[in-house]
């Protein structure tokens, strides 16, 4: 029976899916790399599916609380007069959160029968027949019943159990960064692109928090080799890519470049043709990212972790049983999640007459309807939700 689980990753999805391991009588232990909960990063969408776990988890008032308050996205020429407005508000339920935000109340509510450990991370593993033997970068080797991977994008679980990372990234031909912004910049509430061939810079100012987010995204055919914590070279490619644009470019890229929790990488999806190992699996954007531009991050992470622990607790920890039935489950909708549709040609159009047309469909009155919205947004998961609860929901 599997009842000591690590979990690799103290975000999204390893954090809802600690709360819903110790829940269901399960040990977890969540090991993350950095030295405390991360801060920074993008806004993330909570809808649907991730709203139902939300209130599942009794955390859905906080989340509202703590929304980002954005209620539109404007495309602004070089002196900074809107070309175009999109007013998000027809969205619905949803709520957009600052992923820091999100993380800290799920790790609020995945305090109690969890293990932390930070600073440190996974070098090995070893599977036999009834555990795995893990050794640690600093601290002493353990065994432990199962191993998650909830370690994002670039997995360290991942590579060491499936193999190269470059078997399963599928890149979107685009680099994009988040960094701190100065709030001056933007217009409050609201996200203010500006966009040149192949590149956008923006300002994400949230109406609930004193600071803002630049976001920046550009083109590129192929993708680069370099190590993806290299953050000396993040900063260079962000400079080549930026310097010399109009707008409030300058000012941003000079804040991103200072910034130290900068961060820069590849737009791409996880392609795998199986999330689990023996005695080891993944969740989240380690098993299937659908890139920043589907919106579908953080439904991605949750829907999956609390699927991943509601299979194992009905299956009385048979992991062979819980993963078969985890992937099973959500494999279709993870497939429509990852359809990223018009989204990326929309933020970054390749040319000015493709500018021209996204601008178009900005100022269409067919947006101004919840139904509108969700042509560009991503995909609904319509699918039911299992309701564990009714099940057996204890590892003993």
């Amino acid at each position: 029976m599997s009842r000591r689980i690590l979990i690799s990753g103290a975000s999204i999805a390893g954090l809802t899916l600690a709360h819903w391991l110790s829940r269901r009588g399960f040990e977890p232990t969540v090991i993350e790399r950095s030295s405390r909960l991360r801060a920074g990063g993008n806004g993330v969408d909570v809808r649907d599916q991730a709203i139902e776990v939300a209130e599942r988890m009794g955390v859905m008032p906080r989340i509202r609380a703590a929304g980002a308050d954005v209620v539109g996205m404007a495309f602004l020429d070089a002196s900074g007069e809107p070309l175009a407005r999109m007013d998000l508000r027809a969205r619905g339920d949803e709520v957009e959160i600052m992923r820091a935000d999100l993380a800290a109340i799920l790790h609020a509510t995945a305090e109690r029968g969890v293990e932390y450990v930070f600073g440190d991370s996974i070098q090995s593993l070893r599977q036999d027949d009834d555990s795995v033997a893990v050794t640690f970068e600093h601290g002493s080797p353990r065994r432990f019943n199962l191993v998650v991977g909830a370690d994002g994008i670039h997995s360290t679980v991942r590579r060491l159990a499936f193999g190269s990372e470059t078997r399963f990234l599928r890149y979107l031909g685009h680099y994009f960064a988040f960094a701190d912004a100065d709030p001056a910049l933007g217009e409050n509430r609201w996200v203010t692109a500006y966009n040149e061939p192949g590149r956008m810079a923006g300002v994400y100012r949230s109406g609930n928090h004193t600071g803002a987010k630049a976001n920046f995204m550009f083109n590129r055919r192929e993708p680069l080799l370099y190590d993806h914590r290299d953050i000396d070279r993040h900063k260079d490619l962000l400079r080549e890519a930026f310097t010399g644009l109009g707008w409030h470019v300058p000012a941003l890229l000079d804040r991103a470049l200072a910034d130290p929790d900068l961060y820069v990488d590849s737009l791409a999806q996880v392609r795998m043709p199986s999330w689990s190992s023996g005695r080891i699996a993944l969740v989240g954007d380690a098993a299937y990212c659908a890139s920043p531009v589907s919106g579908c991050g953080a439904r991605l992470a949750m829907v999956g972790a609390y699927r991943l622990a509601g299979e194992l607790a009905t299956a009385d920890g048979d992991h062979e049983i819980a993963f078969r039935r985890y992937e099973d489950g959500f494999r279709n909708a993870v497939r429509r999640m990852q359809q990223v549709g018009p989204n990326l040609r929309l933020m970054i159009p390749k040319s000015r007459l493709g500018a021209r047309i996204r601008n178009a469909i900005a100022r269409s009155p067919l947006l101004d309807s919840p139904a509108g919205i969700e042509r560009i947004m991503s995909p609904k998961n319509t699918d039911p939700l299992p309701d564990y609860d009714s099940r057996a929901t204890t590892a003993c």
